[in-house]
């Protein structure tokens, strides 16, 4: 799920990737609201599998800023562009339960 939000497609010619977390998010308001919830989605998921406290607090924080950030236009999509919310909740998950 992480990767087909963030990483999914290749901008040809270049190693830079991006996914649909960036493509939504440029369907203003709408977009932006959708990718939070398919995050908040995975957050929840997590939970259900017992990952700490803490680390559902920082998967929260990074949802957040993606979610703020990228609400604001074109700036927002830029940064849409480069900030890989999921992918960073997808690594703190796999870290989380490889400690268990």
């Amino acid at each position: 799920m992480a990767r087909l939000l963030d990483d999914q497609f290749r901008l040809p010619g270049t190693s830079f990737r991006f996914g649909l977390d960036a493509v939504i998010g440029l369907i203003p308001g709408v977009g932006d609201l959708a990718a939070a919830s398919i995050g908040l989605y995975l957050i929840h998921e997590a939970r259900q599998l017992g990952v700490s406290r803490w680390t559902l607090m920082k998967m929260l924080g990074n949802t957040g800023i993606d979610f703020v950030v990228g609400s604001i236009p074109l700036v927002g999509d830029l940064f849409d562009f480069g900030f890989k919310s999921n992918r960073k909740n997808a690594k703190l998950l796999e870290q989380q339960l490889a400690r268990k």
